[in-house]
């Protein structure tokens, strides 16, 4: 080899035009060969020497494409939606696993779940390479060990109801595909959110979910359209799992948690929403009912005590709907 790269010198000394062609083929070559993630963005190619407004401008522009893209992935987002009903339906539970800015979006979406949906703790996780602390300090060597996103599902007991979503915008991170790999072993059903059109991670039997989004305006930054389109579709799958669980009636989230002042105050709408009564009609069902939004609904709407409207919602399968 050495021999070779002697004769391939001398054939072409350093800076000749051929050995320049030589190495601008090979950067064309590499660059095909990257991630979409990954390739520079011809739209953003001068964006250091641009004014404030201009960025910002390059930047909304590329944005506008997320909404598009994602919508052309809605009927595998209808089918990982229903996936995850039918699992939270049976006992089981989703599992958000990724690195970097995906393990931190995946963490996000499944904080959110519990005080809108009023869901346990449990019912919706986050598992994110590298543990609590990538979530405020970068860990992004973490992605790169795929048996330690193995070790995770088994730390987590992940069983056959559960659902796996691996979150990868370029496709092939190791972590989320040592995960995967191990929920699948374990029969769990599989999920994947990528932004990679042919992506090397593909859960078997599982739905790939991989809308076009072309380069980032800064190369390799997924925290940008990768992001924002991971979030969407995130926010999608949970939000309609939990619409068709029965959190919902309506557009109200009849299941919020009033853990808070602001939570109180919209709890307290609601009723007054659904049944038509004045606010303090409406609070005092909700202590009669201990702060369940739900309950204090059916309680007011049938005339029964709490034990009677839990064993209403009870046969009704939680939904509202089909008690009123």
């Amino acid at each position: 080899m050495l021999a070779d790269s002697r004769i391939q010198d001398r054939k072409h000394p350093v800076g000749s035009s051929e050995k320049k062609k030589d190495l601008l083929r090979q950067s064309r070559s590499e660059q095909r060969d990257a991630g979409p993630t990954e390739k520079n963005n011809p739209h953003s190619a001068h964006i250091d020497s641009l004014s404030a407004f201009k960025i910002a401008q390059i930047i909304n522009r590329q944005d506008q494409k997320v909404a598009l893209a994602v919508r052309s992935q809605l009927k595998t987002i209808a089918l990982a939606m229903a996936m995850v009903q039918e699992a939270l339906e049976r006992g089981g539970r989703l599992f958000y696993v990724g690195a970097g800015t995906s393990g931190r979006l995946g963490i996000l979406d499944a904080a959110e779940c519990r005080p809108t949906f009023g869901i346990s703790l449990n019912t919706v996780q986050g598992i994110i390479a590298g543990g609590k602390k990538a979530l405020w300090k970068s860990a992004e060597k973490a992605e790169d060990n795929p048996e330690a996103g193995a070790e995770a599902i088994r730390r987590a007991q992940v069983q056959a109801q559960d659902v796996i979503c691996g979150i990868s915008a370029s496709g092939k991170t190791p972590f989320v595909r040592g995960a995967l790999a191990e929920a699948g072993k374990r029969k769990a059903r599989c999920i994947l959110v990528t932004c990679h059109p042919s992506p090397p991670i593909v859960p078997r039997g599982g739905v790939v979910i991989n809308p076009s989004l072309g380069p980032e305006v800064i190369a390799g930054s997924t925290r940008m359209k990768a992001g924002t389109a991971t979030k969407m579709i995130l926010n999608m799958i949970t939000t309609g799992a939990m619409i068709r669980l029965g959190k919902v009636y309506g557009n109200l989230m009849v299941d919020v948690k009033p853990s808070s002042a602001k939570l109180k105050d919209r709890a307290e709408r609601i009723v007054m929403a659904v049944l038509e009564c004045p606010r303090s009609r409406a609070r005092k069902l909700l202590r009669s009912a201990r702060n369940q939004t739900k309950v204090a609904i059916v309680m007011g709407a049938k005339g029964c005590n709490l034990r009677e409207a839990a064993r209403l919602l009870k046969q009704g399968k939680g939904r509202l709907r089909k008690v009123l």
